[in-house]
């Protein structure tokens, strides 16, 4: 199998295969030898902030020392980002090594899906490879989340939880905190964010009496001495004084919660805490794609996957960093996602909208989006493509000296992040 034939394979099966289930993982890991039994694993669940907290997480462990796998959903540019060790993501050969073997084994277990087959393959690489160390970011849920299929993680790590896959998680932050909370294992220490929803921690935190779990939460409100601008953030944590190159107080709260976890794993795996040499040369060094990644600077364009109302909000924030700038929104959303409530956490700080129907039949149709757009008194029109909205866009802010945000989903984000060739 060529790495084309791989990622088309995976790419071939179904998003999701009948009701919520591990019993296809199982039985497709029992044949590959439980390669994730051979792991030391940070799990990490949460609605926002997942992401970002698994990389710096990842770094943190890696600056330690450690070979550290990771995990990470979707990806941005290229599919190998999904699995990576040390930063590196996983080599086209590797990939299809691993496909070439997992292949067969899984059409004798029969429906899998496209996760469940790239966390096989993530979880056999790094087992194969000696990692000392693995960072799972979880796709979706927890509870029958594919990444799940691990018995016993070093840490299990909850980020914030908000209101999105309300179709399958459930319809309010316990519920959907209830889900999350499926990655809780029997004794293994929980992490989660200091800035958690209460009715989602009131549930972390019975989920945890229940299993005997010690929770941890981590602490924004000892960070000191912030300071904020286009380049990132640095802020003083616990006495280090800390350089991070992501912008918005939402990340300073990830940076926070990767430190504690890490914190929780280290003395496991090294007999130590982690020092503040590694710490700060980890968090400087991060790159996140699409969390208010700048990709030029004349006029300003700003690529986010904020995708639900409570990113948008945290969206919202980071962009009073450009003062009275008028900022001009470039959205296109998928057909499932809480749009509205999206559009009325940004409308304070857009100027107008132009809506794109992104590329995927998943896609809520721009001139629809639009419709809410204005439901919420923004000014917006539809756009007939992603190219014709961001030309629309540019010379809008070059002549009123103004800045471009594009957003409203990942799929999204990575779909405009491609049309500009220099990016970082």
């Amino acid at each position: 199998m060529t790495y084309q034939e791989a990622v088309s394979y995976i790419h071939a099966r179904k998003r999701f295969n009948g009701p919520p289930t591990l019993d296809r993982m199982r039985r497709l890991m029992a044949l590959l030898g439980d390669p994730q039994e051979r792991l030391r694993i940070v799990h990490i669940a949460g609605t926002n902030g997942k992401g970002s907290t698994a990389v710096m997480t990842a770094a943190i462990l890696s600056a330690a020392g450690l070979r550290t796998g990771l995990t990470v959903s979707p990806f941005i540019t290229d599919f190998c980002e999904r699995i990576q060790i040390d930063g590196a993501p996983i080599a086209h050969e590797a990939l299809a090594r691993e496909m070439t073997r997992i292949a067969p084994l899984a059409e004798q277990v029969g429906g899998m899906t496209e996760f469940e087959l790239i966390t096989a393959a993530a979880y056999s690489y790094f087992a194969d490879s000696g990692c000392s160390a693995v960072v799972a970011e979880v796709g979706l849920g927890g509870r029958f989340d594919a990444t799940n299929v691990i018995s016993r993680p070093l840490v299990s790590v909850i980020t914030r939880i908000g209101l999105d896959h309300t179709d399958v998680l459930g319809s309010t932050p316990g519920e959907i905190a209830f889900e999350k909370c499926g990655i809780i294992k029997p004794g293994v220490p929980v992490v989660t964010c200091g800035k958690q929803d209460p009715d989602a921690l009131a549930v972390i935190m019975e989920e945890c009496a229940k299993r005997g779990c010690t929770l941890i939460s981590g602490n924004p409100g000892a960070v000191r001495e912030v300071r904020s601008g286009l380049d990132g953030t640095d802020f003083i944590y616990q006495g280090m004084r800390l350089h991070l190159p992501l912008i918005g107080n939402h990340q300073i709260t990830n940076a926070v919660t990767a430190i504690t976890a890490a914190g929780q794993a280290l003395p496991a795996l090294l007999g130590r805490l982690p020092d503040e040499r590694a710490i700060a040369k980890a968090l400087a060094g991060v790159h996140v794609p699409a969390r208010f990644e700048i990709v030029q600077r004349n006029p300003l364009v700003i690529i986010d996957g904020a995708h639900n109302p409570q990113a948008a909000g945290a969206l919202a924030d980071a962009l009073t960093l450009l003062g009275d700038q008028p900022v001009t929104g470039v959205i296109g959303v998928l057909a499932d996602k809480d749009s509205t409530g999206l559009l009325r956490a940004l409308a304070p700080r857009l100027a107008r909208v132009l809506c794109v129907t992104p590329e995927s039949p998943r896609a809520l149709g721009a001139h629809e989006l639009a419709v809410r757009a204005d439901a919420v008194g923004l000014r917006a029109s539809a756009a007939h493509s992603i190219d014709e909205a961001l030309e629309l866009a540019q010379a809008v802010a070059s002549a009123q000296g103004g800045a471009i945000v594009v957003c409203g989903s990942l799929l999204f984000a990575s779909q405009v992040r491609a049309r500009f060739a220099d990016v970082g």
